[in-house]
């Protein structure tokens, strides 16, 4: 890189940076002007973290710094990079700065002390094909919008996603090949749930036929509702849904696995896959996982998600865990019998953004109800916009923990620029009056992306409701049923 000074070299690199897209997070050590770059993409769907004196608070006091993916929550005072910029350090004095390499993953330099900038990864200047995330459209209409089967949206969403899922599905390398004969590259997240069936679809319109796909499904084994359900039914305001018949569960009829909400959504969605797309091998891998393991496994999940530290974060982290960790059973071809089976893929696609982006949660239509429009599309800036915070770095080092990849078709630049500039009404049908015969029961939350499910062939899909990943694998309030989301578990 050619630049005269310190401050053409910042520009220079800032524009490279700024033209990339894509999962990635960085530091880039400019050694000639004495500076270090770092950061994570837009979106935050790579993690990085800082390490700082214990007795500093953020970077800019510290006379000490220390980069890694993921990190040893006893040594240090680790926190997340945020995804929020482009960050400089200036270390303009380099006979008194030193480097150290603790391992592949680190690296940490010091300096005292180490002032820093924030760029915005969008730049004003830049060209309209640069990566963007686009700026919410707040353009409002009175009056009935109508979404349906025939709305363009439903077409442009499916364009996006299918240009979303190219490079993700089609550039994978043949993963290692020991112990198995699968002609496997990719597995998907799979919940049976709205958003990653609507991928799994897609996917294979794009795949060669002779690729098999793994469709990773967990359940676990949660003491507390297996004694609810002995004890009979007891509700409360907030509780879960009742919990199976106890019966069943007493003499053994049913696995409290299969009694899993994921586990039955998941089970039908992979017979309608199967009924849509005869010619591919759907392999569905039940991942059982009892209380036990899940207790030996949970410091270890603990120290993954540092420093996210909260009920929520462990039980979602728990579900991904394992689910990625990609071992379960596996019905033989003739169907006869389960076998114990171990994914070879590298990649897994999460539907992870959905949510944010088309009005699936339950605050999306509570905050419609409360003031309309504007009250809906603040939240869904909000959910956007703190993906990298609450979600993509902690789930990034759980799955990359196994060797493997997670990546995020809803979260490509392109499609969150589509989405977040097309009109409200052209995603959610809180104000539709319009109800197509042909398409029953279609919810306003996420409608564009029922639509398109719908029109995909995938009916029952289409019209299945939203459920928390932590409530459908039922990693939840294992123990007590009355802790909180918010609750900090160190």
């Amino acid at each position: 890189m050619e630049a005269t000074s310190a401050s053409d070299a910042t520009l220079a690199v800032l524009k490279i940076l700024r033209g990339i897209s894509g999962p990635f997070a960085f530091v880039f050590w400019d050694s000639f002007h004495g500076a270090l770059y770092c950061g994570r993409d837009r979106l935050g769907r790579r993690s990085l973290l800082y390490n700082v004196d214990d007795e500093f608070e953020n970077m800019g006091q510290s006379e000490y710094i220390e980069f890694a993916s993921t990190a040893d929550p006893a040594k240090g005072n680790w926190k997340e990079i945020e995804a929020d910029g482009i960050y400089k350090f200036s270390c303009d004095d380099k006979s008194s700065l030193s480097f150290s390499i603790p391992g592949s993953q680190d690296l940490s330099i010091s300096k005292s002390p180490l002032p820093y900038q924030r760029f915005e990864w969008e730049d004003s200047e830049a060209d309209a094909s640069a990566p963007s995330l686009g700026k919410f459209n707040r353009t409002f209409e009175d009056g009935t919008h109508i979404l349906n089967l025939d709305s363009p949206s439903v077409m442009s969403l499916r364009h996006h996603l299918c240009e979303s899922l190219k490079p993700r599905v089609l550039t994978i390398p043949t993963p290692p090949s020991i112990g198995h004969s699968h002609n496997v590259r990719l597995a998907i997240l799979f919940s049976g749930g709205l958003d990653c069936t609507v991928l799994a679809r897609l996917a294979h319109d794009l795949l060669p036929s002779d690729q098999e796909v793994d469709l990773l499904n967990v359940a676990f084994e949660n003491p507390r509702v297996i004694k609810a359900a002995q004890n009979g039914p007891r509700l409360k305001k907030g509780a879960q849904p009742p919990p199976p018949d106890a019966n069943e569960m007493s003499d053994n009829k049913v696995s409290p696995y299969e009694l899993c909400p994921d586990r039955e959504t998941g089970r039908k969605a992979h017979q309608e896959l199967q009924n849509i797309c005869p010619g591919r091998t759907w392999r569905f891998v039940a991942i059982n996982i009892p209380y036990t393991e899940t207790i030996e496994h949970r410091a270890k999940i603990v120290d993954l998600i540092h420093p996210h530290n909260t009920e929520m974060d462990l039980s979602i982290a728990f579900a991904l865990y394992f689910a990625s960790r990609g071992v379960g059973l596996a019905s033989t071809k003739d169907g006869i019998e389960e076998i114990l089976y171990t994914t070879p893929a590298r990649v897994l696609l999460s539907g992870l953004g959905a949510d944010e982006l088309f009005g699936g949660y339950t605050r999306h239509a509570t905050a419609f109800n409360r003031n309309g429009f504007s009250a809906l599309l603040d939240e869904l800036e909000l959910d956007v916009n703190r993906l990298g915070k609450r979600n993509l770095g902690r789930d990034d080092r759980v799955i990359s923990n196994w060797g493997r990849e997670a990546r995020f078709p809803y979260l490509d630049e392109d499609l969150v620029k589509w989405a977040v500039e097309s009109p409200i009404w052209d995603k959610c049908g809180f104000t539709s009056e319009s109800r197509d015969p042909e398409t029953p029961d279609i919810e306003p939350g996420k409608k564009v992306l029922r639509l398109l499910a719908y029109d995909l062939g995938m009916k029952s899909v289409s019209t299945e409701k939203k459920r928390a990943i932590q409530f459908g694998a039922r990693t939840a309030k294992m123990e007590i049923g009355r802790t909180k989301g918010t609750t900090l578990i160190s």
